[in-house]
């Protein structure tokens, strides 16, 4: 894993300056890549490598990289799983060059040199971004891998087009825009994340998944009014899609598995084919073993192939109520891996928390940031690169709005709006610890229930179709409205046409905009800032292109059956572990911040949340926030997550000054 950046259309006077400028970027990232870094600049045209040797620890891995032809230098972030398998098709081409080493990157090179990059990447399995530069016809071309593992953010600094892994490295730029995008901070108070195309700067976007920026020999001197999206151009500017999740989706519906057997085999060899490409590494090797269903099989299938014990970790905390590594140590003895359990106290998850806006570069918000982050610092300690089980649950439907949502909707579908809306008052009447009781009557089969209860509630009022019901679910404030002076409603990926197989599909639905927004913008976001903030690779096998191609052609009986999500990872998992260690109710990886909020965090929670702070640069309205935390500190409900949202994102203005 690595870092990159690079400036085009430099306004610096001389080469040295650019040089210089580009540089000071590259130290940025030194996180991601602190085993050597590299700069080339060529006419106004500079790229800035920091390198993480997975793969050919010997100078010929170094970067920027040239092609043997030398028409082409690439800055490259990720790994390419297949690339064996890539040079194997050069040779058969007679396109394959004397090669330098055994690099990944080099790979790469030699098939932009003989197909072209759209090809080339058509041919690559893995998490990549990558820039770059065709010297012959003064082209740059910045890529991301096909559903966002690894970041890449663009856009402009003064006249000059600017790039990286993450947005701190472009910052150092002297001329990058400093203020915030108020429809990406609306976006940001809704989802807890800022969706892509945006960022949370004017004129600075993340490139999309699946898709490739253009810029043909000088780019445009000032960005367009919105976004540009693929298939825009944009004067000498364009952006493509080389491969299409839509398109996906509707290739698998329409050779769907209809025998279970067939399905569970052919899942489990491609799966284990997946992790086999995976483990390929020049470093120690681990994984991250939460106990739950997706880590548990990752594993499972992991030792199935390794001839010596996977190494293993997981982070517990003292409080029972949060703890799950004893989960996790279960099945790290049945599989019998050496497994490693560091347990936190709740000051160790605290002082994490000031370190969060560096870490994440913009405002992020999910929680579960903290004990990501101390997991992977937890990892580091022995091993270079890990494999997760990320990508599980919006694949293989296992998260409960799948189940619950369709289920009430289909009750309530028939009520005029007249009626649902006093159904979501008396349902918001009844505290969330009254229904976190009822729950735990019920068997405990949701998490959290109150939470979700009052969440619900809030959606009967509004919603008029489970589309938006959808939307209410991942939504928590009103971003439109919370922002002032925001002269449009700003949209995102979310509000792209979905594929026509799933017109009549609404728990596909769900899990199509789960993939294409949640799923990179929030869970991988977390994951890769949490592991690089400390020089971790982490590998998600569940988002090997034959598993995800895979994973269309399941029908939804089975991914979700009797209840119950993820049914056919369920059923291969138990070929390897015994049901009764796994099944639990799903909890996430959970700490006690609302608890933290009315405790130790009030102090600092209160001076951001103070009146003066919250109306500064008159960006927010201060009046319902400053209610939901007087209403979260009374006890009556708890606000967590809307709290945090402002919070995370006051927390990053604060580091910008």
């Amino acid at each position: 894993m690595c870092g990159l950046t690079g400036i085009f259309g430099s306004t610096e006077r001389s080469e040295d300056e650019l040089r210089k400028t580009v540089a000071g970027m590259t130290a940025a990232l030194r996180h991601r890549g602190p085993d050597a870094d590299g700069v080339w600049a060529d006419g106004g045209m500079a790229l800035g490598h920091s390198r993480l040797s997975i793969l050919d620890l010997s100078p010929a891995g170094a970067q920027p990289m040239h092609s043997a032809c030398g028409r082409f230098v690439i800055a490259f972030n990720g790994e390419i799983y297949n690339h064996l398998e890539i040079r194997e098709k050069l040779s058969a081409a007679g396109a394959a060059p004397d090669w330098r080493g055994h690099s990944d990157t080099e790979t790469l090179l030699a098939g932009i040199t003989h197909w072209g990059l759209d090809e080339t990447l058509k041919h690559a399995g893995g998490m990549f971004a990558l820039a770059l530069w065709d010297r012959s016809s003064r082209r740059l071309s910045l890529a991301r891998d096909r559903m966002g593992e690894k970041p890449l953010y663009w856009g402009w600094a003064g006249t000059a087009l600017v790039f990286g892994s993450e947005l701190k490295a472009m910052r150092l730029h002297p001329d990058f825009p400093s203020g915030v995008c108020r429809a990406a901070l609306a976006q940001y108070l809704q989802y807890a994340y800022v969706p892509a195309p945006r960022s949370i700067h004017p004129g600075v976007y993340k490139l999309e998944p699946g898709s490739i920026l253009e810029v043909n020999q000088t780019p445009p001197s000032a960005p367009p009014k919105e976004p540009l999206r693929p298939g825009a151009t944009f004067g000498s500017m364009s952006i493509r899609r080389y491969w299409s999740l839509n398109k996906m989706i509707e290739t698998g519906s329409q050779t769907q598995f209809s025998d279970d057997n067939e399905a569970k085999s052919t899942l489990e060899q491609t799966l284990s084919a997946a992790i086999r490409r995976q483990m390929l590494a020049d470093v120690p090797v681990g994984a991250f073993l939460s106990g739950g269903i997706d880590s548990s099989l990752i594993v499972a299938l992991m030792q199935e192939q390794s001839s010596r014990p996977v190494r293993t970790f997981t982070v517990g905390f003292e409080s029972e109520a949060f703890n799950e590594a004893p989960y996790a140590a279960a099945v790290a003895r049945h599989l019998g891996t050496d497994h490693t359990e560091v347990i936190v106290t709740e000051n160790e998850a605290r002082e994490v928390i000031p370190y969060l806006p560096e870490l994440y570069d913009e405002p992020f918000a999910d929680s579960s940031q903290i004990p990501t982050h101390l997991v992977c610092r937890a990892a580091r300690s022995q091993v270079t690169v890990a494999l997760s089980g990320d990508a599980g649950d919006e694949l293989f439907g296992g998260y409960n709005r799948y189940f619950w949502g369709p289920r009430i909707w289909r009750r309530l579908n028939r009520m005029p709006l007249s009626v649902r809306r006093p159904l979501g008052s008396l349902i918001s009447a009844i505290s969330v610890g009254a229904w976190d009781k009822i729950g735990a009557l019920s068997g405990g089969a949701v998490s959290h229930p109150g939470q979700k209860a009052h969440k619900l509630a809030a959606a009967l009022r509004d919603v008029r179709n489970l589309d938006d019901l959808y939307r209410s679910l991942v939504s928590e404030w009103p971003g439109q409205q919370m922002v002032r002076n925001l002269d449009h409603k700003p949209t995102s990926l979310l509000d792209d046409p979905l594929p026509d197989c799933l017109e009549d599909d609404p728990v596909g639905r769900m899990m199509a905009q789960d993939m294409r927004s949640y799923l990179p913008d929030d869970i991988l976001c977390k994951v890769d800032r949490a592991a690089m903030g400390v020089s971790l690779e982490t590998r998600v096998p569940f988002l090997d292109t034959d598993v995800l191609t895979l994973s269309a052609r399941l029908p939804l009986e089975m991914k979700i059956r009797d209840g119950q999500g993820k049914w056919v990872l369920r059923q291969i998992l138990y070929q390897h572990v015994p049901r009764e260690l796994i099944e639990r109710p799903k909890t996430g990886f959970s700490i006690p911040i609302g608890e933290w909020l009315r405790g130790p965090l009030r102090e600092w929670a209160e001076d951001l949340l103070s009146p003066a702070a919250l109306a500064k640069d008159n960006l927010l309205d201060p009046e319902p926030i400053l209610a939901a935390w007087a209403e979260h500190l009374s006890g009556r409900r708890d606000l967590t997550q809307r709290l945090w949202i402002i919070l995370m994102f006051q927390a990053w203005r604060q580091g910008q000054e």
